[in-house]
């Protein structure tokens, strides 16, 4: 009887916990069909990603399956995982993006679900329905599910990854097999979500490690194969992107944090940012009643953060502390990149809930029943008018269009049957932007896409040589630099483009669409010019300057890269007729570089080493790629056979000492430490 009526009751609480769920989906669609607007810059570049990685796997309409390496060319600077789900949300929902945003209920299910599992191992049924409750209507979580970033899948996993974490590394019920294998996934698809992960799953991996290696029983074992698996799940996207995967990461966080002017790392702002806007997150009410009903509980306890006498609270409080103190020391700062530690708070928030319960309780006798529950429901509905009701009134659509469809429309996007297509976006505001001009561009399985150009007075000649389209603002041009101004005027006035369509802005100005006149110069292309670009690899440095600058340019102008087919087809062709041509040679070396092949671009590098001997830069880019490619010993054999043709050549020498270190070879430090600098200035010299 007991038993039946312990089912009863779980059937109970789960129910309620999809009927919350359910309510919070329900009120998120009012507002995603409703009040949404047109995605903004980061939105729309998640979005863009969910529709690349919906079309590589060959779930969505224009695209088709290529095999891994296309698969991992698509995420570039963050991990896949968010974005392979997403993409097949949006293949069974649609690609609009008030119906790509379903993903975000289903991301929010798995928080609540984690909330609801970590807290019933805690307390019990009533502190997680509580904990599931304030989850659903916290203002910083209700603000994310209306906003199409990547905080809230980061939020649910961490969640689910800290919680399961937490099981394993449990004193008394931890230490199991299965548990072991359900943190290391769990940790590993955080990691696959979005690196940031590391700002709150670090301390408890590190801390979870150390007690493993503690304990007299498998735990060890069980923390070496979790590690394996781990590595073994991540390696693969890593390898592939490790430098551009470093190099958007200083961009987004080092970089980004100077341009924003956040607090200095030493500043007593910087270590009070996020406790600042807690009241915010999570509502003043809930904050104060139950951060002072923790200090009861404490209190009570005798200040013992193992609450009730459960290990699992030591967990969650230190975790909570190390969360905040490694967010803190990430210099970006920004209101959702302390969502994933919210949950964790909202849990212990509501354990002090919990002691007020308590504490009215013991003081209450005949108003007990009342008391309590009056308590509970008031500061749900202290939180509960300002989440929904704030988002409504901020972002509800104004009575004019956004101008992005028409412009979309009027470029030839989201029609399948037209050719691709690249339009360059000079403005760069919330409502139009490259970003959203691709992702409405190609949505229905158009073939239109967005880029900016602007950034640098050197992309004025370019883009009259070889552009097609252009967008034009009148009245604010967003964030831009002044360069911009260079371009807006030259489209306007030289001669070469025509205004085609005007259309007005919800505020002031217009936007206008500019195409290349029929009587024009046609465009130069870049492929019968990329032969001599490639060929001046050959000279080293200067070279490589002018491959950067050029193909950067390019790949705006050229946002489908359709130069490569058209070059990759005429190298070939040459090669069927003579195997030792040059410039063939040199042009697959780029191209493979271009396109993150350095196996490929190694091969032609050898073929090139022995049809010119006399130089030594063929075998300097076939080492450097080698070692880009995570094999430092054959880039260091390299190297060293180069060196023997080369004895002059710092880069090779500084190549052969720094693959031997990173191969293992130690005792090459003190000669990495005196040639990779020589090797440094040498190229700096050649540059200036």
């Amino acid at each position: 009887m007991e038993d039946t009526m312990k089912l009863k009751s779980r059937s109970l609480f789960w129910a309620l916990i999809g009927l919350l769920w359910l309510l919070a989906t329900v009120l998120d669609r009012l507002w995603w069909n409703s009040y949404s607007s047109v995605p903004s810059w980061d939105q729309a570049d998640y979005l863009n990603s969910a529709l690349d990685h919906g079309r590589a796997l060959g779930f969505l309409s224009g695209g088709e399956w290529f095999g891994w390496k296309y698969l991992l060319d698509l995420s570039p600077k963050i991990p896949p995982l968010a974005s392979l789900i997403n993409g097949t949300v949006i293949a069974i929902v649609g690609d609009q993006p008030y119906q790509a945003a379903w993903s975000l209920s289903l991301w929010n299910g798995l928080l609540m679900i984690s909330v609801a599992s970590w807290c019933i191992s805690l307390r019990g049924y009533l502190m997680a329905l509580i904990a599931t409750s304030f989850v659903a209507i916290a203002p910083a979580l209700v603000a994310l599910r209306t906003d199409y970033v990547l905080e809230i899948p980061l939020t649910a996993i961490v969640t689910f990854a800290l919680w399961r974490l937490g099981c394993w590394w449990d004193p008394v019920k931890g230490g199991k097999w299965s548990q072991a294998f359900i943190a290391a996934f769990a940790l590993t698809f955080s990691l696959l979500v979005k690196q940031s992960a590391l700002l709150v799953l670090l301390p408890a991996v590190l801390w979870a490690s150390f007690a493993a290696l503690r304990r007299n029983d498998s735990t060890k074992y069980q923390l070496l194969i979790g590690f394996l698996l781990t590595v073994g799940l991540i390696l693969p996207w890593f390898k592939h992107n490790w430098i551009t995967t470093i190099g958007g990461t200083n961009r987004a966080v080092f970089e980004s944090a100077l341009r924003e002017g956040d607090p200095s790392f030493w500043t007593i702002q910087n270590w009070t940012w996020y406790l600042k806007i807690l009241p915010a997150q999570v509502g003043i009410i809930f904050l104060v009643v139950g951060m002072s009903g923790v200090l009861l509980c404490l209190y009570a306890n005798r200040f013992k953060i193992s609450i009730d006498g459960n290990q699992a609270w030591t967990w969650l409080i230190l975790n909570l502390f190390a969360s905040w103190v490694f967010t803190s020391l990430s210099p970006n700062k920004g209101d959702r990149y302390f969502a994933p530690i919210l949950p964790v708070l909202i849990i212990l928030l509501s354990r002090g809930l919990i002691e007020w319960h308590i504490w009215i309780i013991k003081k209450s006798i005949r108003r007990q029943n009342f008391i309590s529950p009056i308590a509970l429901i008031s500061l749900f509905l202290s939180v509960f008018p300002a989440s929904w009701w704030t988002e409504i009134v901020q972002m509800r659509s104004e009575k004019k269009k956004d101008p992005l469809l028409e412009v979309v429309r009027a470029a030839g996007g989201a029609d399948p049957s037209r050719a691709p297509v690249t339009m360059i976006v000079v403005p760069s505001t919330p409502d139009m932007n490259q970003h959203n001009v691709s992702y409405y561009g190609r949505m229905n399985g158009g073939k239109l896409v967005g880029r900016q150009l602007g950034s640098s007075a050197n992309d004025v000649q370019p883009l009259l040589e070889q552009g097609n389209l252009v967008l034009l603002a009148e009245g604010d041009q967003g964030s831009v630099r002044r360069s911009a101004e260079a371009l807006d005027s030259a489209v306007r006035s030289k001669g070469i483009f025509e205004k085609t369509h005007v259309f007005p802005r919800k505020k002031s100005g217009s936007y206008s669409l500019w195409r290349r006149k029929s009587q024009a110069i046609p465009p130069i292309s870049f492929a019968d010019k990329f032969s001599d670009l490639a060929t001046g690899l050959a000279d080293g440095v200067k070279g490589l300057e002018k491959v950067f600058s050029e193909v950067a340019v390019q790949h705006m102008l050229d946002g489908h890269f359709s130069y490569r087919a058209l070059v990759r087809e005429k190298a070939l062709r040459e090669l069927s007729i003579d195997s030792q041509d040059l410039d063939a040679r040199w042009s697959l070396a780029l191209l493979a570089v271009l396109e993150n092949r350095p196996n490929e671009a190694a091969i032609q590098f050898t073929f090139l080493e022995k049809l010119i001997p006399e130089n030594p830069w063929p075998s300097s880019y076939r080492s450097a790629l080698t070692l880009v490619g995570w094999n430092p010993w054959e880039a260091a054999a390299i190297a060293e056979n180069a060196l023997r043709e080369h004895p002059e050549s710092n880069l090779l020498m500084a190549l052969r000492d720094l693959s031997s270190v990173l191969g293992g070879s130690l005792w090459r430090l003190p000669a990495a430490f005196h040639s990779v600098p020589k090797a440094f200035r040498e190229v700096e010299q050649s540059s200036s």
